[in-house]
């Protein structure tokens, strides 16, 4: 299954790991705030969460960070890119 899929049909945990000031700027609806630098210390927390993680933030390049680090980690988890694009996805 496609990311878009995942996301459209509600098989995931959005996953912002933006700042919590970015976050509450606007962000996905049912989304949850993990900002980046907490994943490490979160990680217990994120591995309890429905699986996939689909990690978004402004740009892509922090979910990046964190979907590289997750992995690592043996968590299924996808890099989303922008908020943007994922709740275009998930409005579909």
């Amino acid at each position: 299954m496609n990311l878009e899929n995942i996301i459209k049909e509600n098989k995931c945990t959005i996953v912002d790991v933006r700042s919590y000031e970015e976050f509450m700027g606007s962000h996905v609806a049912n989304s949850i705030n993990i900002p980046l630098q907490t994943i490490p210390e979160r990680i217990k927390e994120l591995k309890e969460l429905t699986m996939p993680l689909v990690l978004c933030c402004a740009s892509g390049n922090r979910s990046g960070q964190a979907q590289h680090f997750l992995s690592q980690h043996g968590v299924d988890c996808y890099n989303g890119g922008s908020w943007l694009d994922v709740n275009y996805y998930q409005s579909k």
